[in-house]
């Protein structure tokens, strides 16, 4: 088992799919059947408009051959692993890149940074990690600290450095998980309801408003922010209990089900349609909606 780099773009010609499958041809292979059972970074490389650098993380359960591409293999991402990092990491920090391993003897850049699957030694995924989970300011000032939450008071232990197996163990509680999302989801929809349009500020100076799962955690859905959704309050219990769903174009689709039809549409934006991150990789997959419009809204 071994670390390793997964270069992703959303205008990838390769059938990839970050929280499910790495697409990727035979000349990779052993690089990637190295990483199986163990952990894996995403990048995003410095030609893409805005990149993110390195963006999440994910674990390598399985390498098939792709079944409808000759050549083709697919690294098949073990459940419930992946998850975008709170802060994307850019390829270069205050002493050069963050990545060490991709520098020469000569201290140069070599061409080890153009390999779209490469491995990463455990000192160098700790740095990049540690880096895309590190608490920085709060998504919004909060002043509720004199009022703890009961039981959530979980001690936090991301990341442990085993001495002994010369590796690090990552540990990632539904409790921090959730709070990734949270950040990461609110972050692409400046804090505003996909719904109704609102951007609500309570008195104690946070959002009113949720990061949403459009196919739930318990149903494997994964903590990918094109698998989120900002709702506020209202919005989010009808999304989740089927009332409203989305077209894969982002129009809002009100149930029959539903006993106050123009209720519902006096909240939604004029618009007619969820409003809709303006990165292109972070808006809601169609996959995803097709699961909520199949198995949770009222036709």
């Amino acid at each position: 088992m071994g670390f390793g780099v997964f270069i992703h773009r959303s205008d990838s010609i390769y059938e990839d799919s970050p929280a499910e499958q790495y697409q990727f041809p035979r000349q990779y292979l052993r690089r990637v059947e190295a990483c199986i059972g163990d952990w894996i970074i995403y990048y995003e490389p410095s030609k893409v408009a805005d990149t993110r650098g390195y963006f999440a993380i994910a674990r390598v359960r399985h390498v098939i051959p792709d079944p409808s591409s000759p050549e083709m293999y697919l690294a098949l991402i073990e459940p419930g692993s992946y998850l975008d990092f709170a802060n994307p990491v850019p390829f270069n920090g205050a002493t050069g890149p963050i990545e060490r391993g991709v520098l020469n003897d000569q201290g140069r850049i070599s061409g080890r940074a153009q390999s779209a699957v490469r491995p990463i030694s455990p000192e160098d995924f700790k740095s990049i990690v540690e880096l895309g989970f590190e608490e920085r300011t709060p998504l919004l000032p909060r002043f509720d600290n004199e009022m703890p939450l009961q039981g959530l008071d979980e001690e936090q232990t991301p990341f442990r450095f085993d001495q002994q197996r010369d590796r690090i163990s990552v540990t990632m509680s539904r409790i921090l998980r959730d709070r990734v999302f949270r950040r990461v989801v609110l972050r692409a929809y400046d804090e505003r309801c996909a719904i109704t349009g609102l951007k609500l500020i309570n008195g104690r100076g946070r959002a009113e408003v949720a990061a949403a799962h459009i196919r739930p955690v318990e149903a494997s859905g994964p903590d990918i922010v094109s698998n989120g959704i900002a709702l506020s309050g209202t919005a989010h219990w009808m999304f989740d209990r089927g009332l409203i769903s989305l077209a894969d174009d982002l129009a809002i689709l009100i149930s029959r089900q539903t006993n106050d039809l123009q209720g519902i549409r006096s909240i939604i934006n004029k618009s007619g349609r969820a409003l809709a991150p303006t990165r292109m990789s972070d808006r809601p997959h169609p996959h995803f909606l097709k699961w909520h419009r199949e198995y949770c809204f009222k036709q």
